[in-house]
């Protein structure tokens, strides 16, 4: 299949609710789909590589954060008509982190929080707001 994931054929991405202290680790997108929108850290699968392999990847990449055992969560289907995407994503969620967040790729999630989960800032993706309804909180 010719063309890029999400846009010219539905995309296959990886989620993970990161957990420290009760609070959840939200990044602040700069692009689309729902740019200006608080999500969980996570992004495309490549080709052969395992969900879990890819939320460990993106969130090294996201966040600096190594990533120890995680547990499955949820799935999430988002369909962004007006924005021309379509994402089918599988959600872990962890506690066991080693490192502290940081930003790291600017240009797209230029800023982050640990927010508690009745705290949650505004907007939250869709892809977060199923991420909170499957750990109960929403």
């Amino acid at each position: 299949m010719h063309g890029r994931p999400g846009t010219d054929f539905p995309g296959l991405g990886a989620g993970l609710a990161i957990l420290r202290d009760g609070r959840l680790l939200l990044y602040r997108r700069a692009r689309p789909p729902e740019a200006g929108h608080w999500n969980i850290v996570g992004g495309k699968i490549d080709h052969m590589e395992p969900a879990a392999d890819a939320c460990r990847r993106e969130a090294r990449e996201e966040t600096g954060l190594a990533i120890g055992s995680m547990t499955f969560l949820t799935i999430s289907e988002q369909i962004f008509e007006d924005e021309g995407h379509h994402w089918f994503s599988v959600i872990y969620r962890t506690e066991d982190i080693f490192g502290e967040a940081r930003v790291t790729e600017p240009e797209k999630l230029p800023e982050f929080g640990w927010f508690p989960l009745d705290a949650l800032p505004g907007p939250l993706s869709r892809f977060a707001a199923d991420a909170v309804r499957a750990l109960g909180t929403g």
